[in-house]
Order: structure tokens, then C-alpha cells, then sequence
């Protein structure tokens, strides 16, 4: 297989466009985006045929939380095949079909969730056994320098109180950044009062070490898209000074694809009225849901959208940055953790559904996501995509 887009674009200077996937966080609603990274790559195969995959395309993946863990799934190595990804991504729904039950196991009798209830006040809900024995044992001692293009997944120092940003290009700079995936995807998945802070050690083989006390990402950026583009003009301010380069990610030169969750936005779950009575407790367990961190997530995720639609627009480049996302999530579809058959099966139905829908994007003035007349559904953009990304990748292979 060629060289991957990522070290086509470190390596030539000729590169005309900066390819971006960033992928929200969301729990279990990571099968929302594994269904239309499914229909991308396809759309891929059908262009370069059925070896394709998403990491030969996008300079950088990012993701956080469970979209750090479809990051790893479509980067990671798999050895037993040629070094080609871990996963296709048709095979990342089935992947949370099969495992998050048993990450997220659901209480089926009233004993079981009245203790589970008040063990919620003295712990996390989940104890991550299970999550840790499974990426320990899908991903082994493989570390974030082996991806196969580069990535960018965030977690939070809960001991030092600033984000940790894991990125390929460091960890190929510095041994104590080089952590294993596993640590990595634990770290970014502990989600506060859900699964457990994740605590480990790296070290340079020369007696140096640094030790990481982590969770979620989503405290931080729930939407990882501008520390994906960031991470870009940094490596080429670093590599160079010609600033036209790093003013030219601004528009035209960057193509980007953000992936969200999808969010109760229009359900307005929560008002002033109701959470003006609540107090300490009601903001972290209330009827299911954990408003704070509902408020956090998706106002940082929407801050982000907002931002980005605003550079884009302003430079009338607005079709070189897509996202999807769906704000009409409802009860369990919302949920994280509400991991039965029926919910799962109903987040599948949900994203092929986004497909159907028309392209939108967030109105500066009002801060909603609009459709916008014209441009087709999510399905023919994402096939729009694919055909961009191809012909980038063709260009790349001839330079």
C-alpha cells in the first residue's frame, strides 16, 4: 500500500491541502460516526478500490473520548495484516454492538440498581474492568508512535489540572510522550462519575519518567477539531518559516471533516427554572443524566463548531469544512451508557438517517445550525469528500 497522507505531507513540500478528521465524544453515541466513517470509507474503496482505508487519507485524526477510541481503532497497526489498521471502519459499529454491554452493563432488576444507585455516591458507576482488558488486550504494548497516520487525542491531568494533548508527532519526538494506545483510550474514556481516572508511567529507557493522572478529554474538548488543525500549524511553523504556509491553513489549503455525537439540544431537557432549585447533587445525577457535564461537553464542542464555521465563512472557503451532527437527540439516544440492544440498534438507525439529512452549518448570528439550500445531504457530501480526498492522495503519489 502507498505511503499514508500523513507522511506524504511531512515529507513533500509540494502537498496542497491539509486533510482533517476530528471525531466528538459521546459514549456509546460513537456509533453515530461509525456509521458515516463506514459510508466515507466506502465511498473510498469505490474510487481506489477495497483496500481503502481512512487512515491512508487524513494528515490527522483526532478524537476524544469514545471518538479517541475510533481514532486508535482506524490508526492503530494490526501485525497479523501487514501492518494495515486495526479496523475497518464498517467493523467499528459492530465493535460497540458487541462490546459496550458489557463496558456499560444495565441493571435488569430493582435490587441490582438501587445498590448500583448508592454505589454512584462513593464511586464511578462503572468499574472499567472491563474496558481495560479489552483495549489491553485488542491493542497490547503497541504505542501512539506506531499510528499509521498521525493523530491527536486529549485527556485532562486531573493532578495538575491543565489538558495532556497525545499526539503521534511527539511521541516520535520525546520517549515520555510515546504512552501505550490502551492508556491512552482508557485515559480519554474515563468520564467523570461514569468510569474511573486512569493513572500510568512512561519513561525515556534512560532513567527518566513522567507519570500521567488522567480523564476524560471531554473536559477539555469535547470537539477536538481546532487541536487538530493547531497541531498542524505548529509542525509547520517548526519545520517552516515561511508564515504564508501557516496562513494559508486558514482556507483554502485545509480540508476538514468533524464528526459530533450527537446532542438533546432540542429537547430542552434542562431551564433556569428547574435548575434554579437544584443543589450540589442534582447537578451530577439528575434523572439519569449529569447536566454539568452534559453544559460542559457540549458547550466546549459548540464553541468550536462556532469558531471554525467563523474563519471559514469569512474567507468564503465554508465547503472546505463539514460537520455533522444531530441536535435532536431524545431519552436514552442522548444517554452515554444506556447500552441495551434497543438504544444501540436505534444510534445505528439514527446515523444513517444524518446521511439522508441536508448539510448544515451554524449561522453566526444566531449560533444554530441551519441547512443550507443547495448543497445536498450529508450523503452526497461525504461522497464529495471522498472524491477530494482521493484526487489529494492521487497528487501526493505523483509529487
Amino acid at each position: 500500500m502507498e505511503t499514508t497522507a500523513a507522511n506524504k505531507s511531512c515529507s513533500s513540500g509540494k502537498t496542497k491541502t491539509f486533510t482533517v478528521l476530528s471525531i466528538d465524544g459521546g459514549g456509546i453515541r460513537g456509533i453515530i460516526p461509525g456509521t458515516l466513517l463506514a459510508f466515507l470509507e466506502s465511498k473510498l474503496q469505490e474510487l481506489d478500490g477495497p483496500d481503502a482505508r481512512i487512515a491512508d487519507y487524513f494528515d490527522i485524526i483526532a478524537g476524544t473520548s469514545t471518538g479517541g477510541l475510533v481514532t486508535t481503532m482506524l490508526t492503530a497497526p494490526n501485525p497479523k495484516d501487514n501492518n494495515r489498521p486495526l479496523f475497518a471502519a464498517k467493523d467499528i459499529n459492530d465493535f460497540y454492538l458487541q462490546e459496550t454491554p458489557l463496558i456499560f452493563p444495565q441493571h435488569r432488576n430493582f435490587m441490582t440498581s438501587l445498590a448500583n444507585w448508592f454505589d454512584s455516591f462513593t464511586g464511578p458507576k462503572y468499574d472499567g474492568k472491563y474496558l481495560h482488558s479489552l483495549l489491553n488486550s485488542l491493542l497490547g504494548d503497541l504505542t501512539l508512535k506506531q499510528t499509521l497516520t498521525n493523530v491527536v487525542i486529549p485527556a485532562f491531568d486531573i493532578k495538575l489540572l491543565q489538558p495532556v494533548i497525545f499526539s503521534t508527532n511527539d511521541a516520535k519526538e520525546n520517549s515520555l510522550r510515546n504512552a501505550r494506545l490502551a492508556d491512552i483510550c482508557i485515559s480519554t474514556s474515563a468520564a467523570p462519575t461514569y468510569l474511573p481516572p486512569h493513572s500510568f508511567t512512561t519513561n525515556d529507557g534512560n532513567g527518566k519518567t513522567c507519570n500521567y493522572d488522567l480523564i476524560d478529554g471531554a473536559v477539555a474538548a469535547n470537539n477536538p477539531t481546532m487541536l487538530a488543525i493547531s497541531h498542524i500549524i505548529r509542525e509547520i511553523a517548526k519545520k517552516n518559516s515561511d508564515s504564508k504556509d501557516v496562513e494559508q491553513m486558514e482556507g483554502k489549503r485545509v480540508l476538514v471533516l468533524s464528526l459530533g455525537t450527537g446532542a438533546p439540544k432540542l429537547e430542552e431537557r434542562y431551564t433556569a427554572a428547574k435548575a434554579s432549585e437544584w443543589g450540589l447533587l442534582s447537578w451530577v445525577f439528575n434523572n439519569g443524566a449529569t447536566p454539568i457535564i452534559d453544559i460542559f461537553s457540549d458547550a466546549s464542542a459548540d464553541v468550536v463548531d462556532f469558531l471554525l464555521s467563523t474563519i471559514f465563512q469569512a474567507r468564503n472557503h465554508q465547503r472546505n469544512y463539514l460537520r455533522i451532527q444531530d441536535d435532536n437527540l431524545i431519552g436514552d439516544e442522548s444517554s452515554v451508557d444506556v447500552a441495551t440492544a434497543e438504544n444501540l440498534q436505534r444510534l445505528a438507525e439514527i446515523g444513517k438517517k444524518m446521511l439522508e439529512k441536508p448539510v448544515s452549518r451554524v449561522c453566526l448570528e444566531t449560533g444554530k445550525c441551519e441547512p443550507i439550500p443547495g448543497e445536498g445531504t450529508n450523503a452526497e457530501a461525504l461522497s464529495k469528500f471522498a472524491q477530494l480526498l482521493s484526487e489529494e492522495r492521487k497528487l501526493r503519489a505523483t509529487t
